[in-house]
């Protein structure tokens, strides 16, 4: 109980930091009024088809959402309670490495707020998916690296491997760190390992973790690869090296630029040798995502932790004898992003969120280059799935039961699958098909030739007469707070296949 308590006093201000952030997640996904998110009921969806890759991710978060379900059920609140302690680890592990690295009470304090009240970082926390644990695992492996430094143990190779292993096994975009560890290890002092076994067992364990994810790639045609070339060159092609630097200020705080510019002056600046391999490793990873050129600002997330942590040592350092501007600034941090956090997380209610927003000037905006109306793609896309479901389901009822027997039903993307799967079982509704993502491989394994009745959802009734004779829009879906493309979609009944659609299911495929 001692040693508890010396833990707790020793990172009183990462636990109390990391904690308020936690009750916050907490409080908003018991009481939201908004729904599940699109991508949340694809990761549902992926669940319960447990297997080594998707298209378009690596099989780890399917694995750990099926534990979670399994223990904690199906609502909001226990979908997101896994990213939300994610997101408070992240923030006392940023808080540890700052310590490591040198930095007193001002500096830790800094950097938790930093964290705490990045829209970025919480927004992104508060759904479920691969985005919360890769943050998690990013700063793991970041503190495995820092320690590597500054005891030059050799043991921490071995874990280095592991967790960089596990965080492919979540998301492919940890490859960035990885590379960004091997060239700081190539080009700073820090190179005498590679003299050493340790770095190429850690890169080998990597890599057999992460073997699997590879072998089911090359048995389904690289999709993932093809995944990628369709996101950069059509999902993601509005974006740029300017949007994503102004994502990366926006995401992170305005107020705070210059605290995490401080942190690249601290770790790159004449006499600070020993920051220099993760001032290096970090500037790998920005480099990486300015080339690239089609980059999210929130790709750079789960590096801008210890980037905050750097700053506020810098900071700390500055004010060392005028410490009160430095909590003052790190008080104003945090009011900014109390005013923004209605836009990272659904706090507010939309009929308090849209005006809220107009007062502040922030209109709603898309990543993915599409028209919207009153809210932001990241919250419209979680109105609609329930009604969207009942509307299909009404028109599963007019159906004999001989004819549902026999009947599929196709939507046009994963959201619409997703919601079909998840809440069309107490309407009696069969499994979704749909031609993206993993949704195509999954149909391409169950279709039958026994399929007689298509219910279709979405396009024009042309679209679907080289399969059926027979075509009967019988209802529309709608929802005033869904995306544009999620509305007025029409619903069709088809009969009298012309064609089987096992042969014609290859058209369908789109991987983006």
């Amino acid at each position: 109980m001692k040693s508890l308590l010396e833990v707790l006093q020793k990172y009183a201000i990462e636990f109390s930091i990391a904690a308020v952030v936690l009750l916050l997640h907490f409080y908003n996904n018991a009481f939201t009024t908004y729904g599940m998110f699109r991508d949340e009921l694809y990761y549902i969806a992926c669940s319960n088809h447990l297997t080594w890759g998707y298209v378009d991710q690596p099989p780890l978060c399917a694995f750990i959402l099926l534990i979670s379900r399994t223990i904690f059920g199906e609502s909001i609140f226990a979908i997101r309670l896994l990213p939300s302690f994610a997101n408070a680890g992240s923030i006392f592990l940023a808080g540890v490495m700052t310590r490591m690295l040198g930095g007193g009470t001002l500096a830790r304090t800094f950097v938790c707020i930093a964290c705490a009240f990045a829209p970025g970082i919480i927004g992104i926390s508060g759904i479920y998916s691969m985005n919360a644990f890769d943050i998690l695992l990013w700063q793991v492996a970041l503190y495995l690296f820092i320690r590597l430094i500054t005891t030059q143990q050799p043991k921490y190779w071995y874990w280095i491997g592991f967790i960089v292993g596990i965080g492919l096994l979540n998301k492919t975009s940890m490859v960035w760190l990885a590379t960004g560890i091997g060239v700081a290890t190539l080009f700073t002092d820090q190179r005498r390992w590679l003299k050493s076994k340790y770095p190429w067992i850690a890169a080998a364990t990597a890599f057999i973790i992460f073997l699997p994810y590879v072998m089911w790639n090359i048995q389904n045609n690289l999709a993932h690869l093809e995944f990628m070339r369709n996101a950069s060159g059509i999902k993601y092609a509005s974006q740029n090296q300017i949007t994503f630097l102004t994502d990366l200020v926006m995401n992170n705080n305005p107020i705070a630029l210059p605290l995490w510019l401080a942190g690249f002056w601290l770790l790159f600046k004449k006499g600070q040798k020993e920051f220099r391999a993760v001032g290096i490793a970090i500037a790998t990873v920005l480099l990486i995502l300015l080339v690239n050129g089609h980059s999210k600002g929130e790709y750079f997330g789960p590096a801008m932790l210890t980037l905050f942590g750097a700053g506020s040592i810098q900071w700390e350092r500055w004010l060392q004898n005028r410490k009160p501007i430095g909590y003052s600034y790190s008080f104003v941090i945090m009011i900014t992003g109390v005013m923004l956090l209605p836009f990272a997380m659904d706090i507010l209610p939309v009929n308090q969120f849209v005006p809220y927003s107009q007062a502040l000037g922030i209109g709603p905006k898309s990543n993915e280059g599409h028209e919207m109306k009153s809210l932001p793609q990241h919250y419209a896309d979680r109105f609609g799935w329930k009604e969207f479901a009942s509307d299909v389901a009404k028109a599963f009822k007019t159906l004999s039961p001989d004819e549902q027997k026999y009947t599929a039903i196709y939507v046009h993307n994963y959201g619409e699958a997703g919601a079909i799967d998840f809440y069309g079982a107490q309407y009696g509704l069969p499994k979704a098909f749909a031609g993206q993502n993993s949704y195509w491989l999954w149909g391409k394994e169950r279709i039958e030739d026994s399929v007689s009745v298509l219910i279709a959802v979405g396009g024009e009734a042309h679209d679907y007469s080289d399969t059926f004779e027979v075509i009967e829009q019988v209802g529309i879906h709608s929802h005033s707070l869904a995306m544009i493309y999620e509305n007025n979609l029409p619903i069709f009944i088809c009969r009298k296949p012309k064609l089987k659609l096992k042969d014609v299911w290859h058209t369908t495929r789109f991987y983006i």
